[in-house]
């Protein structure tokens, strides 16, 4: 049966490992979304005031090409993704990809953008410590937890 999939994407292994679980799992009918949350590190590309130091401003020029670099990682990372469920039997025009900027926060943003019409939102499971998860979170623990109306798999 043909379902809507989202797949919060990033360049790790643990979301290659989302993307191979659709590829098996799922209908190959079904439309898949994969989205990546760019976190907005860029508006200091843009940020001019007198109180920002000398130092600053000349490290400024240094984060605006790191975020260009950063959305070719990813875009070359989603295309591979792409591929590789292509290559699992997936039509090209049955697959999205999405970067957005952070709005809200990473879990957030995925949980909004879930909420518009998915069924099933398949992620990877971040490898956190077991201390600085218990105090901080994954993100793929607070979908899971936060989600409505969604299924959540979250692919280890």
């Amino acid at each position: 049966m043909a379902q809507k999939i989202l797949i919060p994407f990033d360049d790790s292994e643990n979301a290659m490992r989302a993307v191979s679980y659709v590829g098996r799992a799922f209908a190959k009918d079904s439309q898949v979304t994969l989205f990546h949350v760019l976190q907005d590190t860029a508006a200091l590309c843009e940020l001019y005031s007198p109180e920002l130091t000398d130092q600053f401003v000349d490290q400024q020029s240094q984060f605006c090409v790191l975020e260009a670099k950063k959305k070719q990682i990813m875009e070359a990372a989603m295309a591979t993704a792409k591929g590789a469920l292509i290559e699992s039997g997936f039509r090209e025009n049955q697959i999205d990809t999405v970067i957005e900027m952070k709005k809200s926060g990473v879990a957030r943003d995925i949980l909004a953008r879930s909420s518009t019409g998915y069924d099933t939102v398949v992620m990877g499971r971040r490898g956190l410590s077991g201390i600085r998860e218990f105090f901080l979170g994954s993100v793929s623990q607070k979908v899971f937890h936060a989600a409505k109306n969604v299924t959540v798999v979250v692919v280890n």
